[in-house]
């Protein structure tokens, strides 16, 4: 659920010192009044899998999220419902937001008391400026704790068969940037004589664009020419792919694979092993990028299941759900109850929660579910639908309710605000009183700029509702942005959703047979096949 750009002024935060102190391990939000505390959280390489449970904990009861570009794509998916969730990140040539920003935002929020996670892809304390965030904390009087994470310069290397230690080969390790931005006050150029007369294996961090003078100095410096290179691209992650070569080859095969940031170098005897002990095999949809539009607490399982077929995954949620207040309905006056989104089970469990009831409420109550992603919501509660339609749409819903029995004499439609009106209208004319409750509505989220540019490039955009079409079309209007790439190819979820597609334009190449998650991943990947021959 990324946000827009984040108001920094800090005029608009209250601002009060407060004396550091330890964190505390076993606590998370501060109790209202109490100082704020900042997190410093590695999310790791890239893998979700790799987040460590201390980081996805913090992450779920974070006030205040303030996260970099190189976080894994679902590290976010756990982030509690209002949480101000904020990209501070940084690219080259493109999208960033200065580092003197993002500390002024960070101590901002953390001075009005909130529980603030700066999450940063990798280690806070490799190559993440975490060191300079926590000398600014101290100096503010703020608490803060480190929460380390897997760095990409031993994980990479890892996922693409380099021990950057090996018995015989490698034992010393030396950690590098290339960007070293010798420019800036403060920063001193790279010991070239040293590092190129260390015993072990280097790798460099953020080194592709310099990656031919650094081959140049290492070689200069008195490192062989012909010792073995490994240039790991994108490690961990979905396409993940690995050029070898030696110094003096390895800048201009990296040049002609076009190999591009993120990517670590691994020089030294170890690098060889890359193509003995190499284990990620790449999946089918391996070298596509797949926009996914639907809310990011939703997109999680969509981006799993393309991320194992191998598929990146850009998440750019244009929607999220806001639950809508109100008490729990008195489930046993209805002798049907509809549920037609997991968002709509969530928000009815919430409210059940709230008046101190739960799935016992349900007792007596026939249930249907318009497909099985809201059965298994259901489910969870501990609640079996009576009911799951073969076509995951009202209309199939309809059908599936035409000859139950007994027949419905008073039914509940829990749903959105904004939902079609087709199940309500054919209960009635059925002859059933119908109530309908919106628990929740679907509202606007405007992706990051640099997410929304992927998205618009991507291989292939998924849309699993008229509703995403609608607020993707008017985010991609936004200036600055110049339309879906015609190379794009579309995916529909179904036919309501090639409906609003068509009415702006946009025709889908494929629709999934089966309206739901399974058939939408079944037909992207036949298509794919079909495109790749």
């Amino acid at each position: 659920m990324p946000a827009p750009e984040p108001h920094t002024d800090p005029q608009a935060v209250a601002s009060t010192s407060r004396p550091a102190g330890a964190a505390n391990r076993s606590g998370d939000s501060p109790p209202a009044g109490a100082p704020g505390r900042v997190y410093l959280v590695g999310a790791g390489p890239g893998d979700p899998g790799l987040l460590t449970a201390r980081a996805l904990r913090l992450i779920a009861t974070a006030d205040v999220i303030l996260y970099d570009r190189l976080i894994p794509s679902a590290a976010l998916d756990g982030a509690r419902a209002g949480a101000e969730v904020l990209f501070v990140g940084k690219e080259g040539g493109g999208e960033s937001v200065a580092q003197e920003q993002t500390q002024t935002l960070m101590l901002a929020r953390a001075q009005a008391g909130s529980m603030v996670v700066r999450l940063k892809g990798g280690d806070p304390f490799v190559f993440g400026r975490g060191g300079e965030e926590a000398l600014a904390l101290r100096e503010a009087g703020i608490a803060f704790e480190v929460v380390p994470g897997v760095t990409s310069g031993v994980a990479a290397a890892a996922y693409a068969g380099i021990p950057v230690t090996h018995r015989g080969r490698a034992t010393a390790v030396a950690l590098v940037t290339g960007h070293t931005r010798e420019d800036e006050p403060g920063e001193s150029a790279l010991d070239w004589s040293a590092l190129a007369a260390f015993p072990g294996t280097l790798v460099v961090y953020m080194g592709v664009r310099q990656l031919p003078q650094i081959a140049h100095s290492l070689i200069a410096a008195g490192r062989p020419a012909g010792e073995p290179v490994a240039v790991v691209e994108r490690g961990t992650l979905p396409g993940q792919r690995t050029v070898r070569g030696t110094l003096a080859t390895i800048a201009e095969l990296a040049k002609a694979e076009d190999v591009r940031a993120p990517a670590i170098t691994v020089v030294g005897a170890v690098a060889e092993l890359a193509g003995e002990l190499s284990w990620l095999s790449p999946g089918p949809l391996a070298g596509l990028t797949v926009a996914v539009t639907r809310a990011r607490a939703a997109a999680s399982g969509l981006a799993t299941r393309l991320e194992s077929l191998g598929a990146r995954v850009v998440q750019a949620p244009v929607i999220r759900t806001v639950p809508l207040p109100g008490p729990a309905p008195e489930l046993a006056q209805y002798d049907l109850l509809c549920l037609t989104s997991p968002a709509g089970v969530a928000a009815l469990f919430e409210r059940l929660r709230a008046a101190d009831l739960d799935a016992r409420a349900l007792a007596g109550v026939r249930v249907a579910a318009i497909g099985p992603g809201t059965a298994a919501a259901l489910a969870e509660h501990g609640i079996r639908a009576d009911i799951v339609p073969e076509r995951f749409l009202a209309e199939g819903l309809v059908a599936a309710l035409t000859d139950v029995q007994p027949p419905v004499r008073r039914a509940l439609i829990a749903r959105a605000r904004e939902g079609r009106e087709v199940l309500p209208d054919a209960l009635r004319t059925q002859g059933a009183e119908v109530d309908v409750l919106a628990l929740y509505e679907t509202v606007a989220e405007s992706p990051p700029a640099h997410v929304l540019h992927e998205a618009l490039a991507a291989d292939y955009i998924a849309f699993t509702s008229a509703s995403t079409v609608r607020f993707f079309a008017q985010a991609a209007e936004d200036p600055g942005h110049a339309g879906l790439s015609p190379d794009t190819r579309i995916v529909s979820i179904g036919p309501i959703t090639s409906e609003a597609l068509r009415e702006r334009g946009l025709e889908p190449h494929v629709e999934a047979k089966n309206h739901n998650l399974d058939g939408l991943v079944r037909v992207l990947l036949a298509d794919a096949l079909t495109q790749t021959g």
